[in-house]
């Protein structure tokens, strides 16, 4: 499989959704920046995964990341952050943002399941509103304690 074709715009992966809901699969969003991909990312995504069939991952544009991290990040771009991202088999689908939240994008995709680290009370959640009158789920995973980007950065 090319991974590429794992990378959507919102067009594509629209009508991908409308593929993978006629086959009745349960499809799970979550969103990041994923700036250097790391053991507590893949956990996070391969629960994330087992929630449903399908794990889409909005993933911050490199202008988003650069609003909310600051003028120094990402380290990696976006087309490098979206490649490794895809290359995880658990991952189904990859699309940008380019807005500081994916709420935009949440309400495009109206996922079943909307998940998110336990660092997040449920009702601040973005698109926690969408979700939950859509009938959809939202669920907060435990992080793997001592592994971010920022302390890796730290280490340097």
């Amino acid at each position: 499989m090319n991974i590429r074709s794992k990378i959507y715009n919102i067009t594509d992966l629209q009508e991908k959704i409308h593929y993978w809901r006629s086959l009745n699969k349960k499809i799970v969003f979550t969103n990041g920046c994923f700036d250097i991909l790391h053991r507590g990312h893949v956990e996070y995504l391969n629960k994330s995964k087992e929630l449903g069939d399908i794990l889409i991952v909005g993933l911050n544009s490199d202008d988003s990341v650069k609003s909310i991290k600051g003028p120094n990040r990402p380290i990696n771009d976006q087309e490098s952050r979206s490649i490794v991202l895809a290359s995880l088999f658990f991952v189904d689908a990859v699309i940008y943002f380019k807005e500081d939240t994916p709420l935009n994008l949440i309400g495009s995709i109206n996922p079943d399941i909307l998940v998110k680290g336990k660092d997040y009370k449920e009702e601040d959640i973005i698109g926690y509103d969408i979700v939950k009158s859509n009938g959809g789920k939202i669920i907060t995973i435990d992080l793997v304690e001592g592994y971010s980007t920022s302390n890796i950065i730290g280490k340097l």
